[in-house]
């Protein structure tokens, strides 16, 4: 699914209800000008990071950007589920179910290879992830803190700040995460 037009349609809609230029919203998310006529023209892919920054500088769930209006009861399949990659493809993230106006939560699969690593940026204020391991081993940094998780392992935390994933199993680490954004 490609979702650039998805993309470009809310960040438009969300900048535009907010009365933001494009000015103030590069101020706001620490993305530049450019950078998002780009995006809202549809004319480029946004990295993960670049979409969890202009969440941010929105204050609103990263998914807020990168969901379709849906029904109110829907199955979504991992083949039709909104998929992004970062730039090297060692991590990838499946949008299952984002939030809503009925939904304060963001529903993901994450799958990240074998002895990758990867770094997100802090997500809204406030916001909490929840992780639980389906395979594979996780280190989760945050805070300066190291956490292990094996299978079937869970942590909550506080994802405002930076925190790293670092997939250290033979296997590739596949996880289920929430971000739940209290309200």
């Amino acid at each position: 699914m490609n979702l650039n037009p998805i993309i470009a349609e809310n960040l438009k809609r969300l900048r535009l209800e907010r009365n933001l230029s494009l000015g103030q919203l590069a101020e706001l998310s620490e993305v530049s000008k450019v950078m998002l006529s780009q995006i809202e023209k549809g004319d480029t892919n946004p990295t993960i990071n670049t979409i969890w920054k202009i969440a941010k500088g929105l204050n609103v769930p990263y998914t807020v950007l990168i969901d379709k209006l849906e029904d109110e009861a829907s199955v979504v399949r991992k083949a039709e589920a909104g998929y992004q990659n970062s730039e090297d493809g060692t991590y990838r993230v499946y949008c299952y179910y984002g939030n809503t106006p009925h939904r304060n939560f963001e529903l993901f699969l994450l799958e990240l290879d074998s002895g990758a690593v990867y770094t997100s940026v802090g997500h809204s204020e406030k916001s909490q992830e929840y992780i639980s391991v389906i395979q594979g081993e996780l280190v989760l940094t945050t805070n300066n803190e190291e956490y292990l998780l094996k299978k079937e392992d869970s942590i909550c935390f506080s994802s405002a700040n930076p925190h790293t994933y670092k997939s250290c199993g033979k296997d590739i680490l596949k996880a289920i995460v929430v971000n739940f954004y209290p309200i």
